[in-house]
């Protein structure tokens, strides 16, 4: 497994876990419950990971753990906040301006210099990107855009290229799942303190769709630590855009979403791009880098 294909099993992985949010939601389950359930089968998938690894649950380096796992939540409460007060391709596209945010943190802090085919994959993602969402702001464009929202949008975009950043930091001395592992560990006490009053008691179908959210987020999670540890931050992150190629299938497959003729035309350039950084057909990796345990 080379860091793209790890990034491409995350993708799909996080795709996956969309689908099972909205599926989720359509039966009535609060976003706190969700992001809650999430962060329970987390903590136990990783701690069995990191028993049979051996590693330390608390990990080396824990203040900037813990930092992650804090930013992390954060940055998912403001792109929450920009999905239910913004237009969809609004939110959308302050969405996936993090792996923008993550190369300049990573060229800043980690003197990581993005490579041309980076670059380029940005560039292509960004061009799809404003062509999937076209159509809706041809239609929403008297919509006044609520600056709070806005604001929450950018931080949450903002705060995403931040988590990225610190788990590349990371990645070169803790345990996949310890890094993961602070993340629900701050989402737990949060989503209970916020909106335990709010939970209810899902039916069989609400169970699957919690259990679906759980199980595909951490192996996107894992997915995405693992293609840190094996290429540079800007890279592993340019290629999340496809995630957005996923969820349109899914959308289609799933809930008969029909895509319009603009995001096929956006696909083709965001799989261009992946393409690019990809850098296929690539070179094999050493076999040291094939294995963080």
């Amino acid at each position: 497994m080379t860091g793209p294909r790890y990034m491409l099993l995350s993708a799909l992985a996080f795709a996956f876990m969309g689908a099972m949010v909205k599926i989720a939601s359509e039966q009535g389950l609060p976003l706190l419950q969700i992001i809650f359930v999430r962060a329970l089968i987390s903590v136990f998938l990783s701690l069995i990971d990191i028993r049979r690894s051996g590693a330390h649950p608390l990990g080396k380096q824990r203040g900037l753990l813990l930092a992650r796992g804090l930013v992390g939540f954060l940055s998912l409460i403001g792109v929450f906040y920009a999905f239910t007060h913004l237009p969809y391709a609004q939110a959308t596209v302050l969405q996936y301006l993090h792996p923008v945010f993550t190369a300049g943190l990573a060229f800043w802090f980690l003197a990581e210099r993005p490579s041309s085919s980076t670059l380029i994959c940005i560039a292509l993602s960004l061009l799809g990107l404003v062509c999937m969402v076209s159509p809706y702001f041809l239609t929403t464009n008297t919509v006044v855009i609520p600056i709070t929202a806005l604001l929450a949008g950018l931080g949450g975009a903002f705060g995403s290229g931040v988590a990225y950043t610190l788990v590349r930091k990371l990645a070169t001395t803790e345990h996949p799942s310890v890094i993961v592992l602070y993340f629900p560990m701050v989402c737990i006490p949060a989503t209970l303190l916020l909106g335990a009053n709010h939970f209810i008691w899902p039916d069989q179908m609400g169970w699957l769709a919690l259990i679906g959210v759980g199980c595909f987020t951490q192996l996107g999670q894992l997915s995405l630590t693992k293609a840190m540890q094996t290429d540079s931050a800007s890279k592993a992150t340019s290629l999340s855009y496809l995630q957005i190629v996923f969820a349109a299938g899914l959308g289609w497959l799933l809930f008969e979403e029909i895509p319009a003729t603009a995001t096929f035309i956006g696909a083709g350039f965001i799989l261009m791009g992946a393409l690019s950084s990809a850098g296929i057909p690539s070179k094999p990796q050493k076999k040291a880098h094939a294995s963080s345990r």
